[in-house]
């Protein structure tokens, strides 16, 4: 046996004693079985009468009874063992005698804390713990993993992960066979993960996983019994890193365009040059209209959401930009729509652009604010920009107001292909400051030529 036995008859002789026994103290089982008792070669003497009671006590009392005492070994040394001593009864149903199963403290100590361990992991962890088979399958999870993934602690279980994550699974079981066959990683890795849960207070998470190959303690050769996979969800921190870096290139981009602008005679000019540094990283394409007749100085119109999308309009809004006559505008400055470069002034003709009432643009002169477009949905991408008169390969298109003086401009257009993310608010917020600067470009070009 793993632990070291030894049974004494109702006596007190010594009748049984294994070799784990021997192993701890040192003494065969020739040596121990026979002897009256174990003071004087197991016991020190003057401790003999209390561990004899304490273990003879046995006999009369229900269950296991736990002790420590202090042993000697054949060399004389002492080891504190803690045993477990439980009578023996006969063929009649009487105490016949005692066994005692015991180990060395320090032993059973290492074994309780792993255990304490295990069970803490999978109770009150504040970080999710999966235990995951050799198949690739959990086979234990914590409270904290089970919410993590939306699901309850036992739907988990036998599930192949295909099944709880739409996105990552694929980088998390490569992570999961390097760390069977070569074992655990030297760090931390960082997945992003989609999960398939309904439940799951956000799809698309990020998690600081550690991982860590299970081995049988038990076995001759190291067996994997699977990967103990630790992980914490650090979304939020690896949102607000990106949404710190983005910040600070586009502080920059401002910075870079305000100091290149400065140099640029003719303002027009200056004006291209804030849109072709607001571009990069931010947009695939930009345009800048001109009305024809600015509109006269007033406020933006209230009520209006800077990031509303066209379709979601309000009506009270649609009725009061009704009354306002329709926009002429005309295009000054484009970006390539083929290979990229700097924008260009667009020669004029004086021809209107034909944009439909409902265009983006038009929206967004009328509410002097900011609009979002998306095909969202939309069956032809192609026909959706088409229609809007934009580049080919279009999908998201905001269109920011021109304001200066009081007045409105014209509009400032950016647009994006399928590859990138729609527009969202901090989005919006970059372009108008951006429009700003265009717009005083463009409006200080007027007045020179007035001049």
């Amino acid at each position: 046996m793993d632990a070291a036995l030894c049974a004494l008859d109702a006596d007190g002789t010594v009748t049984h004693w294994n070799r784990e026994a021997e192993r701890i103290l040192g003494w065969t089982a020739a040596e121990a079985v026979g002897r009256p008792g174990l003071a004087g070669w197991a016991v020190r003497t003057e401790d003999a009468d209390e561990v004899h009671a304490a273990l003879m006590a046995a006999m009369t009392s229900p269950g296991r009874q736990v002790h420590e005492f202090a042993l000697l070994t054949k060399e004389g040394g002492r080891v504190l063992v803690r045993t477990q001593s439980s009578a023996v009864t006969g063929a009649d149903g009487e105490p016949a005698g005692v066994y005692c199963a015991f180990s060395e403290v320090h032993t059973q100590i290492d074994l309780e804390r792993s255990i304490a361990l295990s069970e803490a992991l999978f109770d009150d962890a504040s970080w999710g713990v999966v235990l995951v088979d050799a198949d690739l399958r959990p086979a234990v999870v914590n409270a904290h993993a089970a919410r993590a993934l939306g699901l309850g602690r036992t739907h988990v279980l036998g599930r192949p992960l295909g099944d709880l994550l739409a996105q990552g699974v694929e980088e998390l079981e490569a992570a999961l066979q390097h760390v069977l066959a070569e074992g655990a990683p030297p760090a931390a890795t960082e997945l992003w993960v989609t999960l398939r849960s309904e439940e799951a207070e956000e799809p698309r998470r990020c998690w600081r996983s550690g991982f860590l190959r299970l081995a049988s303690p038990l076995a001759e050769e190291p067996v994997p019994l699977g990967v103990g996979w630790l992980f914490q969800d650090i979304t939020d921190l690896k949102r607000a890193e990106q949404d710190s870096s983005l910040l600070r290139f586009r502080a920059n981009q401002l910075h870079r365009a305000g100091r290149a602008a400065a140099e640029c005679e003719d303002p027009a000019e200056a004006a291209a040059v804030h849109l072709d540094f607001a571009l990069a990283g931010f947009a695939d394409h930009g345009l800048v209209d001109l009305a024809l007749s600015p509109s006269p100085a007033g406020p933006p119109l209230s009520g209006m959401d800077a990031t509303t999308p066209i379709e979601d309009a309000d009506p009270a809004a649609s009725a009061e930009e009704s009354t306002e006559p329709a926009p002429r505008l005309i295009r000054v400055l484009a970006s390539p729509a083929g290979a990229p470069g700097p924008a260009q002034p667009v020669t004029g003709t004086g021809i209107p652009l034909t944009y439909v009432p409902g265009h983006p643009a038009v929206q967004a002169y009328r509410r002097r604010g900011s609009v979002r477009a998306s095909a969202g949905l939309a069956v032809t991408p192609e026909g959706w920009a088409a229609a809007r008169k934009w580049p080919e390969g279009t999908v998201h298109g905001l269109c920011v107001v021109l304001r200066s003086r009081g007045r409105t401009l014209g509009v400032a257009t950016f647009l994006r292909g399928a590859s990138r993310r729609p527009f969202d608010r901090a989005d919006a917020a970059y372009a108008e400051e951006v429009a700003s600067r265009i717009a005083a470009s463009l409006d200080l070009a007027e007045a020179l030529g007035e001049g």
